[in-house]
Parts: C-alpha cells; sequence; structure tokens
C-alpha cells in the first residue's frame, strides 16, 4: 500500500512538472523578464500591475487606459486565431473605474491595442486575451492605423523571417490629441484620457535569448519610437524613431534595466538608423 502511495504521489508531481509554464507556455514574468518599467504593485491605483497570461501591463484608474505594455514575441505567439469583441477587463478590484467598448463610441479615435492582437494569434486564448479594455489607448485613425501598424508588422517580420524576438514595451503620454471629431482631451464621456503620443521600445534579439545575461550589444537592436498622436502620421513608422533614453526622458519609465552589458547600454542612448524598406502594404488588422 505505502509503494502505491508513494508512485501516486510521483506520478502527480511529474504531472505538474509538465504543466508549468515554460518555452511555448507563456508565463506573466515572461514578458518582464528584462526588466519592470516601473514599480507597478498592487498599493498604487495609478501604477497598478496586472499580469495577463500573454502580456504584463501598469493600469492607470484615473486615466482609464495602461502607463505600459510588456510583451516578448517569437514565432509561438504568432497565427491565424480572429478578432474578437472588445471588453472590460473584470480582474481589476471592484473600487476601480471599469472601462468599456462604449467609453470610446463617437469619440473619434480608435480603440488602440498596445500589446495587438495579431502579436498574439498563435491560439484563440491568446488573441482574447489582448481585446481587454485595460490594453487600450484611444488612438487617432492615423496614428493606429498607419505607422503604428506598419511598426507591428515590421516587427512580426523580424520574427517570422529574421530569425528574431522581441521585448516590447508600449504606452501613451500627455494628454490631448486629433482624431476625427478634432483635438479633445478625453473621450466623449469624459471617462477616458486622451494621449499627446503613442512610444513604443524594441529589444530585438536572436531567437532563443530569454535571459538579460544573454544580451549582447553587438547582437541586439534597439528600437523606439515616440509619435503623435494626431492625423499627420503616415505609414513612415521610422520617421519617428528615437532613442530609448528619450523615451525614458518623456515617461519617466525605465526599460530594460536588467541587461548590464556595457555595448548594449551605449545603444540606449543613440536612435535606431537601420534602413527599414518600403510601407508593407496591408488592410489594418490591429
Amino acid at each position: 500500500m505505502l509503494k502505491r502511495s508513494l508512485f501516486a504521489v510521483f506520478i502527480l508531481l511529474t504531472g505538474l512538472v509538465a504543466w508549468s509554464p515554460g518555452r511555448g507556455q507563456d508565463a506573466p514574468d515572461d514578458h518582464v523578464v528584462m526588466g519592470m518599467p516601473s514599480k507597478a504593485g498592487s498599493q498604487d491605483k495609478n501604477d497598478f500591475l496586472v499580469k495577463k497570461k500573454h502580456y504584463v501591463l501598469s493600469y492607470n484608474n484615473k486615466k482609464g487606459t495602461p502607463n505600459w505594455v510588456s510583451w516578448h514575441l517569437t514565432k509561438e505567439h504568432l497565427g491565424d486565431a480572429g478578432r474578437v469583441p472588445f471588453r472590460p477587463d473584470d480582474s481589476l478590484p471592484d473600487t476601480f473605474k471599469k472601462v468599456t467598448p462604449k467609453d470610446y463610441t463617437k469619440s473619434g479615435f480608435d480603440r488602440g491595442h498596445m500589446c495587438p492582437h495579431s502579436d498574439r494569434s498563435k491560439t484563440a486564448e491568446m488573441s482574447q486575451e489582448t481585446f481587454f479594455m485595460t490594453n487600450m489607448v484611444p488612438q487617432s485613425p492615423e496614428n493606429n492605423q498607419k505607422g503604428w501598424n506598419q511598426l507591428e508588422l515590421f516587427c512580426r517580420m523580424l520574427v517570422e523571417k529574421k530569425n528574431k524576438e522581441c521585448y516590447i514595451v508600449a504606452g501613451p503620454a500627455g494628454v490631448g490629441g486629433t482624431g476625427r471629431n478634432g483635438k479633445m482631451t478625453t473621450t466623449a464621456n469624459g471617462k477616458v484620457t486622451v494621449p499627446a503620443f503613442t512610444w513604443k521600445v524594441i529589444m530585438v534579439v536572436p531567437a532563443g535569448t530569454t535571459d538579460p545575461s544573454q544580451v549582447k550589444g553587438s547582437k541586439t537592436r534597439l528600437i523606439a519610437v515616440i509619435v503623435p498622436n494626431d492625423r499627420t502620421v503616415t505609414l513612415d513608422w521610422a520617421s519617428h524613431r528615437v532613442s530609448v533614453e528619450d523615451v525614458e526622458e518623456l515617461t519617466d519609465l525605465k526599460f530594460f534595466d536588467k541587461v548590464t552589458d556595457e555595448e548594449f547600454l551605449e545603444k540606449r542612448a543613440e536612435a535606431d538608423q537601420i534602413p527599414v524598406g518600403a510601407p508593407i502594404p496591408v488592410t489594418h488588422d490591429d
């Protein structure tokens, strides 16, 4: 009887190990393994840490938007799962403001994904998780559907065709953008703050890089953009490139601070200059 019991315990433990998060099965901390942009936690309602399975974010209850959203992009996240309706994030505490899809209706701004649906299109579960309103920012149609979308496509191209992986952080900054209905500081009902800019920082590394100690400046590309949230934005996302340090100055955040390689640290002060080619013709999907 004792041998049977010990065998049952062994089977249970091995089963738990088999189902633990690992490569190809996201754990929230994978998405901030290179560093947390802020001190987000459970105490500050305006820097409130939300750990989804497929991305991590800091939520700002006053603004009704994320401060930042962080995710790791690999080939294992890409597929053809379809879009689903936008929905409120019921994981927030009951005392928090709950933004709904209707809060953007007739505002003149898109419900703009920070972590895009197409970066999480391998399975229906992945895709569905990107449609929480905590992952949305009011973006002008030109910002969202032109320059921003082109940069998303560029990142996926690097992953699919260049054997790269990307660690990405994105979010809003400032107050006041221009959409279909002119310049606004909040959405139509005053519930959600409209940012003046959207920004994104991207660490492009060789596929298989999963630890900060593996990151070497000589093998890493850093891309950062600050994009105006107005109607002037074109398909040319590369014209908005800045340095990672420029985004840090704008946002008072810190990116990839677990990486200590000296050449990498030097690159943080430089804007990416590598040619990116012509815009990718595509119908907007995010």
